[in-house]
Protein backbone atom coordinates (compact mmCIF):
# COMPACT_ATOMS: atom_id res chain seq x y z
CA UNK A 1 0.00 0.00 0.00
CA UNK A 2 1.18 3.38 -0.78
CA UNK A 3 1.77 5.26 2.08
CA UNK A 4 1.31 9.08 2.58
CA UNK A 5 1.89 11.48 5.44
CA UNK A 6 0.38 14.83 4.91
CA UNK A 7 1.60 18.48 6.41
CA UNK A 8 -0.86 21.18 7.27
CA UNK A 9 -1.28 24.66 8.89
CA UNK A 10 -5.09 25.47 9.31
CA UNK A 11 -8.39 23.95 8.22
CA UNK A 12 -7.21 20.87 6.22
CA UNK A 13 -9.64 21.17 3.26
CA UNK A 14 -7.14 19.69 1.07
CA UNK A 15 -6.42 17.08 3.10
CA UNK A 16 -9.79 16.59 3.66
CA UNK A 17 -10.24 15.95 -0.52
CA UNK A 18 -7.27 13.04 -0.28
CA UNK A 19 -9.44 11.76 2.72
CA UNK A 20 -12.36 11.48 0.45
CA UNK A 21 -10.71 10.35 -2.71
CA UNK A 22 -9.24 7.26 -0.58
CA UNK A 23 -12.99 6.68 0.89
CA UNK A 24 -14.80 6.68 -2.53
CA UNK A 25 -12.19 4.56 -3.72
CA UNK A 26 -10.14 6.78 -6.35
CA UNK A 27 -6.74 6.97 -4.23
CA UNK A 28 -5.84 3.52 -3.53
CA UNK A 29 -3.23 4.90 -0.94
CA UNK A 30 -3.72 5.32 3.05
CA UNK A 31 -2.70 8.13 4.87
CA UNK A 32 -0.04 7.52 7.68
CA UNK A 33 -0.06 10.41 9.58
CA UNK A 34 -1.20 14.13 9.65
CA UNK A 35 1.67 16.79 10.55
CA UNK A 36 0.56 19.83 11.92
CA UNK A 37 2.51 23.27 12.62
CA UNK A 38 0.69 23.61 15.48
CA UNK A 39 -1.60 23.10 18.08
CA UNK A 40 -5.63 23.49 17.56
CA UNK A 41 -5.86 23.65 13.91
CA UNK A 42 -9.03 21.58 11.94
CA UNK A 43 -6.77 19.74 10.19
CA UNK A 44 -5.72 17.67 12.77
CA UNK A 45 -9.44 17.23 13.85
CA UNK A 46 -10.32 15.86 10.59
CA UNK A 47 -7.26 13.36 10.67
CA UNK A 48 -8.67 12.21 14.46
CA UNK A 49 -11.94 11.83 13.49
CA UNK A 50 -10.92 9.19 10.28
CA UNK A 51 -8.59 7.67 13.52
CA UNK A 52 -4.84 8.74 11.64
CA UNK A 53 -2.23 9.59 13.76
CA UNK A 54 -1.24 13.21 14.71
CA UNK A 55 1.71 14.73 15.53
CA UNK A 56 2.02 18.39 16.47
CA UNK A 57 6.02 19.87 15.28
CA UNK A 58 5.78 23.43 15.94
CA UNK A 59 8.60 26.22 15.14
CA UNK A 60 7.73 27.38 18.64
CA UNK A 61 8.83 24.10 20.53
CA UNK A 62 11.45 22.67 17.88
CA UNK A 63 12.71 25.98 16.01
CA UNK A 64 14.76 25.48 13.57
CA UNK A 65 14.96 21.62 13.82
CA UNK A 66 11.74 21.17 12.12
CA UNK A 67 12.61 19.72 9.34
CA UNK A 68 14.60 17.02 11.36
CA UNK A 69 11.66 16.23 13.67
CA UNK A 70 9.29 15.57 10.82
CA UNK A 71 12.10 13.43 8.92
CA UNK A 72 12.57 11.51 12.54
CA UNK A 73 8.68 10.97 12.34
CA UNK A 74 8.36 9.89 8.81
CA UNK A 75 11.76 8.30 8.18
CA UNK A 76 11.38 4.73 6.63
CA UNK A 77 7.37 4.99 6.96
CA UNK A 78 5.93 6.53 4.19
CA UNK A 79 6.50 6.71 0.47
CA UNK A 80 5.35 10.59 -0.15
CA UNK A 81 5.11 13.24 1.85
CA UNK A 82 2.32 15.93 0.95
CA UNK A 83 2.16 19.62 1.96
CA UNK A 84 -1.44 20.91 2.24
CA UNK A 85 -1.72 24.02 2.93
CA UNK A 86 1.73 23.69 4.72
CA UNK A 87 3.18 26.75 5.67
CA UNK A 88 6.51 26.50 7.25
CA UNK A 89 9.99 25.70 4.85
CA UNK A 90 11.50 22.49 4.46
CA UNK A 91 15.18 22.36 4.68
CA UNK A 92 18.39 20.34 5.23
CA UNK A 93 18.34 16.48 5.49
CA UNK A 94 14.48 16.01 4.94
CA UNK A 95 14.94 17.51 0.95
CA UNK A 96 17.85 14.87 0.52
CA UNK A 97 16.21 11.83 1.79
CA UNK A 98 12.61 12.72 0.27
CA UNK A 99 14.38 13.94 -3.08
CA UNK A 100 11.44 13.83 -5.60
CA UNK A 101 9.32 12.64 -2.84
CA UNK A 102 7.85 15.58 -1.54
CA UNK A 103 4.56 17.92 -3.42
CA UNK A 104 3.20 21.09 -2.77
CA UNK A 105 0.26 22.50 -3.64
CA UNK A 106 0.69 26.29 -4.14
CA UNK A 107 -2.56 28.22 -5.13
CA UNK A 108 -1.10 30.57 -8.09
CA UNK A 109 -0.31 29.89 -11.44
CA UNK A 110 3.87 29.07 -10.65
CA UNK A 111 6.13 30.95 -11.57
CA UNK A 112 3.96 33.81 -11.13
CA UNK A 113 2.86 35.11 -7.17
CA UNK A 114 5.46 32.84 -5.37
CA UNK A 115 8.12 32.47 -3.79
CA UNK A 116 9.14 33.15 0.06
CA UNK A 117 6.22 35.37 1.85
CA UNK A 118 3.65 34.18 -0.56
CA UNK A 119 0.88 32.04 0.84
CA UNK A 120 -2.52 31.83 1.62
CA UNK A 121 -4.75 35.35 1.04
CA UNK A 122 -1.98 36.80 0.36
CA UNK A 123 -1.24 35.35 -2.84
CA UNK A 124 -4.84 35.85 -3.56
CA UNK A 125 -4.77 39.94 -3.05
CA UNK A 126 -1.54 39.64 -5.12
CA UNK A 127 -3.10 38.28 -7.64
CA UNK A 128 -5.97 40.82 -7.55
CA UNK A 129 -3.69 44.02 -7.38
CA UNK A 130 -2.02 43.20 -10.44
CA UNK A 131 -5.42 42.65 -12.56
CA UNK A 132 -4.49 39.69 -14.07
CA UNK A 133 -7.37 37.78 -15.50
CA UNK A 134 -6.66 34.05 -14.96
CA UNK A 135 -5.22 32.66 -12.16
CA UNK A 136 -5.28 29.04 -10.72
CA UNK A 137 -3.47 26.59 -8.82
CA UNK A 138 -0.18 24.56 -9.21
CA UNK A 139 0.93 21.03 -7.63
CA UNK A 140 5.09 20.52 -7.76
CA UNK A 141 7.95 19.03 -6.54
CA UNK A 142 9.43 20.31 -3.78
CA UNK A 143 13.64 20.79 -3.58
CA UNK A 144 15.86 23.97 -1.96
CA UNK A 145 14.04 26.68 -3.46
CA UNK A 146 10.42 27.72 -2.34
CA UNK A 147 7.86 26.59 -4.73
CA UNK A 148 11.00 26.29 -7.06
CA UNK A 149 10.25 22.28 -7.66
CA UNK A 150 9.42 20.94 -10.89
CA UNK A 151 5.62 21.66 -11.81
CA UNK A 152 3.01 18.10 -11.99
CA UNK A 153 0.21 19.81 -12.94
CA UNK A 154 -1.61 23.15 -13.34
CA UNK A 155 -5.14 24.43 -13.17
CA UNK A 156 -6.80 27.78 -14.08
CA UNK A 157 -9.75 29.57 -12.77
CA UNK A 158 -10.91 33.25 -14.24
CA UNK A 159 -10.12 36.03 -12.21
CA UNK A 160 -13.57 38.41 -11.83
CA UNK A 161 -12.84 42.56 -11.68
CA UNK A 162 -15.57 42.67 -8.41
CA UNK A 163 -13.81 39.80 -6.91
CA UNK A 164 -12.54 39.31 -3.26
CA UNK A 165 -9.27 37.60 -1.40
CA UNK A 166 -11.79 35.43 -0.24
CA UNK A 167 -14.10 34.63 -3.59
CA UNK A 168 -10.79 34.24 -5.57
CA UNK A 169 -9.40 32.03 -2.57
CA UNK A 170 -12.76 29.74 -3.24
CA UNK A 171 -12.99 29.32 -6.66
CA UNK A 172 -9.12 28.41 -6.31
CA UNK A 173 -9.50 25.62 -3.66
CA UNK A 174 -12.04 23.81 -5.65
CA UNK A 175 -9.53 23.28 -8.15
CA UNK A 176 -6.80 22.41 -5.66
CA UNK A 177 -9.10 19.70 -4.74
CA UNK A 178 -9.68 18.13 -7.96
CA UNK A 179 -5.81 18.58 -8.61
CA UNK A 180 -3.86 17.77 -5.30
CA UNK A 181 -5.29 13.68 -5.22
CA UNK A 182 -4.76 13.38 -8.98
CA UNK A 183 -1.26 13.67 -8.87
CA UNK A 184 -0.71 11.98 -5.76
CA UNK A 185 -2.82 9.25 -7.76
CA UNK A 186 -0.25 9.37 -10.93
CA UNK A 187 2.80 8.99 -8.46
CA UNK A 188 1.45 6.58 -6.41
CA UNK A 189 1.49 4.64 -10.15
CA UNK A 190 4.94 5.71 -10.59
CA UNK A 191 3.06 7.38 -13.82
CA UNK A 192 5.34 10.74 -13.08
CA UNK A 193 8.56 11.22 -14.35
CA UNK A 194 11.16 14.24 -14.65
CA UNK A 195 12.92 15.00 -16.90
CA UNK A 196 15.14 18.06 -17.52
CA UNK A 197 13.35 19.77 -14.91
CA UNK A 198 9.72 19.20 -16.47
CA UNK A 199 8.03 16.30 -15.84
CA UNK A 200 5.83 14.06 -18.12
CA UNK A 201 2.63 11.86 -16.92
CA UNK A 202 1.94 8.54 -18.78
CA UNK A 203 -1.48 8.17 -16.92
CA UNK A 204 -4.80 9.77 -18.35
CA UNK A 205 -5.09 13.74 -17.00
Amino acid sequence: MFKIAVLASGGGSNLQSIIDSIDKGYLNCKIEMVIGSKEGIYALERAKHKGIATYVVSKKEYGVKVSDKILELIKDKVDLIVLAGYLSILQGDILKEFKNKIINIHPSLIPSFCGPKMYGLKVHEAVINSGVKFSGCTVHFVNEDVDGGEIIFQEVVPVYFEDTKEELQKRVLEKEHILLPKAIDLISKNEVEIINGKTRTRGVF
